[in-house]
């Protein structure tokens, strides 16, 4: 017997003792499959309609190879049904797997339809009418998140982390990477340096942002990703949801792209009763960026070692300017000068290299990206952007390099840019005062540079 057919026919053992009303499995479409966990949108045929379920796993022959220090699935599970009592919208838990049934580890939980992606949450009309009740929605549903009674057991099962731990660990992974990148230590000295006074320790999602929730016509259908959550201060979460990256272009609305702060915390304190003071908040939006800058260096490197070979990853690895320049206009904000926008053809050779690249780009995007569906039409996308960060690179590179090396030389002494780069990094963490003169700005310049390279459309560059 063939694997998937294995599986259906355990999965119909499953079906038919917990589904009532259950005839038949319709069908088992994989939708997701990562290193342990996999996701399968399951259709079956009841007595008096088709139903719709979703099953999270980890395979029976991986179950004991899954990340150390991840959630288990039976954790997650549980975690939903205390969101669902407690008023949250999340996807009703249906059944947690059990050893008997030989499906590995998991769970079965309802299928919600809504949409998902972020970047239509924001734009597409059929949503225009409920965005703007979508900041309070989600300050409702922080705070029934951060009232859930955390008792022994859930908190063997989750890591409890103080906001330095978050910060410092954040800063060491970042730090075993070996890139000299000094608005990252900058950064790090800030947030140790502005940790919260009052800080308390409630169930934390972890990863509530535009993204992991569903929403329809009516609001937020679903909270979903919870494998991230953890016991901590409870303002991580509003300020993760205030991000610019999960804004998707709208800036002058940080709560997700599609709302106020204010609208956000009057529903929180509503709710909960309590008062969030925009301090706080900052420093949270200052650490999430902080975060997703070394998260994707970290996932560039582990492309760089082969570990995970995809086109995807080092195009992610150049957003990390992306949140430094979130951290910049938050912590130093001020000028700073762009190069300016020059001819593809600069120089005498026919056709220049960027001219080259110019061709290849709008094929990919134009006639690939357009004649292909699905993954095949995203990934032509992606390998479009890639030729234009290497264009730009072409046209502005050698440019900025000569400032930055000029303004570190100017800083520090002398030396080579990579020797002054890693130099002002060591200088950071062994403590240089952050307002030391010249030092914002120069830190200011640079990473407004290195973004008018990576991604010159993102909105952190019209901030000045």
């Amino acid at each position: 017997m063939s694997a998937d057919s294995l599986l259906q026919d355990q999965l119909s053992n499953v079906l038919s003792t917990q589904i009532e009303g259950f005839r038949q499995l319709q069908s088992c479409d994989q939708l997701t499959a990562g290193a342990s966990q996999e996701t399968f949108r399951i259709a079956t045929v009841c007595e008096k309609d088709e139903r719709h379920f979703a099953l999270r796993r980890y395979p029976p022959t991986q179950q004991n190879e899954s990340v150390p220090g991840q959630m288990s699935l039976a954790t997650e599970a549980r975690l939903l049904q205390l969101a669902a009592d407690a008023g949250i919208p999340v996807p009703g838990v249906v059944y947690v797997l059990k050893p008997e049934d030989q499906l590995g580890d998991g769970y079965l939980m309802e299928w919600l339809e809504g949409e998902t992606l972020g970047q239509r949450i924001v734009r597409v009309e059929e949503l225009a009418e409920v965005r703007p009740r979508l900041a309070k929605e989600c300050g409702e549903a922080l705070a029934r998140i951060h009232s859930i009674d955390i008792d022994g057991e859930l908190a063997q099962l989750l890591p409890t982390v103080s906001p330095r731990k978050l910060v410092e660990d954040t800063w060491q992974s970042y730090q075993s990477l070996e890139l000299p990148e000094p608005m990252i230590d900058y950064a790090a000295q800030w947030l140790l340096a502005n940790l919260p006074d009052d800080s308390k320790q409630t169930l934390v999602h972890g990863d509530f942002r535009n993204g992991n929730l569903m929403i329809d016509g009516e609001g937020i259908r679903a909270v979903l990703d919870w494998e991230l959550a953890q016991i901590g201060d409870p303002v991580r979460d509003l300020g993760w949801l205030c991000v610019n990256s999960w804004r998707f272009g709208h800036s002058d609305l940080p709560v997700g792209g599609f709302g106020h702060i204010e609208d956000m915390l009057a529903a929180y304190e509503a709710v909960s009763g309590t008062t969030i003071s925009h301090e706080a908040l900052t420093f949270w939006q200052v650490f999430g960026s902080f975060w997703w800058a070394v998260a994707t260096l970290g996932m560039a490197a582990s492309w760089r070692t082969g570990e995970t070979p995809s086109l995807e990853r080092p195009v992610i690895g150049r957003r990390s300017s992306e949140a430094q320049m979130d951290c910049v206009n938050l912590i130093i904000p001020g000028d700073f000068q762009l190069p300016e926008q020059g001819n593809l053809d600069q120089g005498t050779q026919l056709p220049m290299p960027a001219e080259l690249l110019e061709g290849v780009r709008k094929f990919l995007r134009g006639d690939v990206a357009t004649s292909t569906q699905g993954r095949n039409s995203f990934l032509a996308k992606v390998a479009a952007n890639s030729l234009g960060i290497a264009q730009r690179e072409f046209l502005y590179g050698a440019t900025l390099a000569e400032g930055e090396h000029a303004r570190l030389r100017a800083l520090l002494g002398d030396g080579s840019l990579d020797e002054l780069r890693w130099q002002l990094v060591h200088q950071l963490r062994d403590g240089m005062d952050l307002s030391a003169p010249g030092l914002p700005a120069h830190l200011r310049q640079t990473v407004a540079g290195q973004l008018s390279i990576d991604q010159p459309h993102y909105s952190a560059l019209n901030s000045q």
